[in-house]
């Protein structure tokens, strides 16, 4: 018997897992996966910041997954009828897998508005590629800022607009001061020089998700940093020399990152399944219906929510990674071992870093701030990676004590981290 898992997120690599050690060698599991790691998506801003080494977050299938075959590549269709699974791998040859059972976990993928100039102009924020660029683009920005004699184009190069105040735009935003203060450090020539971060949301508070209390917290941190948090304020359009403001003011700059939410991959659309928002329509035990042999979970499933009656669970992390669990074992129960279970889950509450000892961070819906939301913070980041927490606490002590590193690397050009994942020149299933 074989089991096909489209994904190695949080809600694949746990089904993976899961199933393994539920059907040990009996069942074959095979992932799918543009990639040969589980990222940790949660510490990538201190990725882009310098603050972490990419494969500090980035955990090896093969290796914590025994037994786990993955099949590197990004998967293009489904037939229900043949139980085949098409993907192709990153040297574009296709292939072909066969399935008893199918789990679809592909995760999700920037949420683009219709707004001009912003999936050509803006830079995305869900992967390592797009992590790393970030980085090589800030840095970029300063070095060419220290080499211009224009002071309208060193103001602009020295101005970085942030859209987005949920979880990952708050922490890119609040990472990112102390970034570019590291850079302008090397450069006397910026002496004296204004570097402008700019956090915008549509909304009328920072993390909109947490309480008002914790919104307070963050929003406090990010203005003491010297971030200009703009509530009710989005962008209108953008260019490559400026975007302009909802409120209509334009500002001149090279750097607009887009961090304003997640939508299902599109793989979602290509199947064919019935949706609800976008996702693919499960039962409780995440089975789809008429489709006895298939099961979704995570960010691509619209999984009811049995603690909201009427309601779908949200596209995070938290759910995912439960999702992934009760799929691993619902699909291991459909071969024989184990019983099938409901999902049912209460959020445990949510935690935001915002760098340099400071955190926003609700366990179990107490709210904390300061030291203790740190610790809380950084104690369920490593509860929660399934491998390398040695390596991520050694890279915070490093990070405490030494200096972060403020070189390019040169490894990811703009094109290949397109915003738009449903280009035709890219393929849009991301890492």
């Amino acid at each position: 018997m074989r089991v096909v898992i489209v994904g190695g997120g949080f809600a694949g690599y746990n089904a993976a897992k899961r199933l393994r050690r539920t059907a040990g060698d009996d069942v074959e599991v095979v992932v799918v996966n543009p990639t040969d790691y589980f990222l940790y998506l949660p510490l990538l801003p201190e990725v882009a910041a310098g603050l972490l080494d990419p494969r500090n977050i980035t955990v090896s299938i093969p290796g914590t997954l025994r037994g786990v075959r993955l099949a590197l590549g990004t998967v293009t269709t489904v037939d229900f009828d043949a139980h085949t699974v098409s993907y192709t791998d990153p040297e574009d040859r296709d292939h072909e897998l066969s399935y008893d059972r199918l789990v679809l976990a592909a995760g999700s993928v920037n949420k683009l508005l219709p707004i001009p100039g912003v999936a050509e102009i803006a830079h995305g924020f869900r992967g390592v590629p797009e992590a790393l660029y970030l980085r090589d683009h800030i840095t970029r920005q300063i070095e060419l800022a220290a080499a211009a004699d224009d002071p309208e184009e060193r103001t602009a190069r020295c101005t970085f607009v942030v859209v987005g105040a949920g979880y990952t735009g708050t922490e890119v935003a609040v990472q990112g001061p102390a970034f570019t203060d590291a850079l302008v450090a090397r450069h006397p020539e910026l002496t004296g020089q204004p570097v402008r971060w700019l956090l915008l949301d549509i909304a009328d508070r920072v993390l909109p998700e947490l309480s008002p209390r914790l919104g307070r917290t963050a929003d406090a941190v990010l203005r003491e940093r010297g971030v200009e948090v703009l509530t009710k304020t989005s962008v209108k359009d953008a260019t490559a020399a400026a975007v302009t403001l909802t409120t209509g003011e334009r500002v001149p700059t090279r750097s607009l990152v887009w961090c304003v939410g997640v939508r299902p991959d599109p793989l979602v659309a290509d199947v064919g399944l019935p949706t609800a928002k976008g996702r693919v329509v499960v039962t409780a035990q995440l089975g789809v219906p008429g489709y006895p042999d298939v099961f979704a979970c995570g960010d691509v499933a619209a999984v009811p929510d049995l603690t909201r009656p009427g309601e779908y669970t949200a596209m995070t992390a938290q759910h995912a990674e439960r999702q992934g669990k009760l799929a691993g074992a619902n699909v291991a129960a459909s071969l024989g071992y184990g019983r099938p279970g409901t999902y049912r889950h209460h959020d445990l509450g949510f935690v935001v870093d915002l760098g340099a000892g400071r955190a926003a961070a609700n366990p179990l819906h107490v709210p904390l701030k300061g030291w203790p939301a740190k610790i809380v913070t950084r104690a369920y980041h490593l509860l929660a990676m399934p491998g390398n927490r040695l390596r991520t606490v050694t890279g915070w002590a490093l990070a405490t004590v030494s200096r972060r590193p403020t070189v390019q690397l040169g490894l990811v050009r703009g094109s290949s981290v397109p915003l738009d994942t449903d280009s035709p020149e890219v393929p849009h299933r991301r890492p």
